[in-house]
């Protein structure tokens, strides 16, 4: 079984009704697990079952049939960006909120041998619902992810597929 998988760089914007508010997050994806479209469950990139193989290895079941064991030098790291106003306390909970795009498409995300994190930034003065900021953030967080490998090149230059 081939435990790397291509990483990648993605970006994704959702704006907010129609006040001009946007959330915007961009992800650096070097995952452990695989990664899964939320719209459908399923895998996109992850590890390969064999080095031959072009067949993904779903990583969450071999982790609870112990057939695989984590290592670590993983991370996946992501930045929200928005032009609603925030202080100290809302980025904090923006940053938390976006954490389930993380958990929506990381599988499984936040391992032990991972070290995810998403920070939140806020640049403008716009006013927005904080939970509607936040579902927003998740939903571009995730989309980001999805970029991130989709759009990476591995070395048997097929999209998403580790090295």
């Amino acid at each position: 079984m081939t435990r790397a998988m291509k990483g990648g760089v993605g970006s994704f914007t959702v704006p907010l009704g129609n006040k001009g508010v946007l959330v915007s997050a961009l992800a650096i994806v070097n995952a452990y697990g695989d990664v899964r479209d939320p719209a459908n469950g399923k895998l996109v990139a992850g590890c390969r079952k064999s080095p031959q193989s072009r067949d993904l290895l779903d990583t969450e079941k071999a982790i609870l049939t112990q057939r695989v064991t984590p290592t670590a030098g993983n991370t996946t790291l992501c930045v929200v960006a928005t032009n609603a106003k925030l202080n100290k306390v809302g980025a904090t909970r923006l940053a938390k909120m976006a954490q389930a795009g993380v958990l929506r498409t990381l599988s499984p995300g936040h391992t032990m041998v991972d070290g995810d994190i998403v920070i939140a930034l806020s640049l403008g003065d716009l006013e927005a619902d904080m939970n509607s900021l936040g579902v927003a953030a998740a939903e571009a967080v995730a989309q980001s992810i999805l970029r991130g490998v989709k759009t990476a090149k591995s070395m048997g230059g097929v999209p998403g597929l580790g090295a």
